[in-house]
């Protein structure tokens, strides 16, 4: 998969909108590493970086504030549908995040969402158990390991575009 189109699926609220604006910096087998700005408005982030492990169901976001200044890490759990005929990767997003905060404070959200899209049949048991799962296990690698062993091929992005 060379450069390919990038769509972004969320089943709360129910949209699929292709990102169309953000600019893919760098991409290898293990992951690819985004730049981007807000689709819409915001008063506490304006843009960011982001990293989609997709071989490990989740995508990591720096996010920016106006004068740049990091906001927060936040990882999204997510699978992927990539159709090769197209050149079309589909990101979809699995409801569960986790926010790891500049002075480390480390928070899960949307459970509730993740809750309300199975009992809305808008998710089955399989994609339930998969962002349960995914979630524990980048929960033990943030635990383990810290956000520093997921954010290197954004950060090394950021300096090297910086000299």
């Amino acid at each position: 998969m060379e450069n390919p189109v990038l769509y972004r699926k969320r089943f709360i609220p129910d949209e699929c909108l292709e990102l169309k604006d953000d600019i893919i910096l760098e991409q290898t087998d293990s992951f690819i590493v985004t730049k981007w700005s807000t689709i819409r408005k915001r008063c506490d982030l304006s843009s960011g970086y982001s990293c989609y492990y997709l071989d490990r169901g989740y995508k990591v976001s720096k996010f920016l504030k106006d004068d740049g200044s990091l906001l927060c890490w936040y990882c999204d759990i997510i699978t992927y549908d990539y159709d090769k005929e197209t050149n079309r990767l589909l990101v979809i997003d699995l409801l569960a995040d986790v926010k790891v905060y500049p002075n480390g404070l480390i928070k899960v959200v949307d459970l509730d969402e993740l809750s309300e899209a199975f009992e809305k049949r808008l998710i089955d048991e399989v994609l339930l158990k998969k962002s349960l799962l995914t979630l524990n296990r980048l929960l033990n690698e943030i635990y383990d390991n810290g956000i520093e062993s997921l954010v290197g091929p954004i950060e090394k992005i950021i300096v090297n575009n910086d000299q």
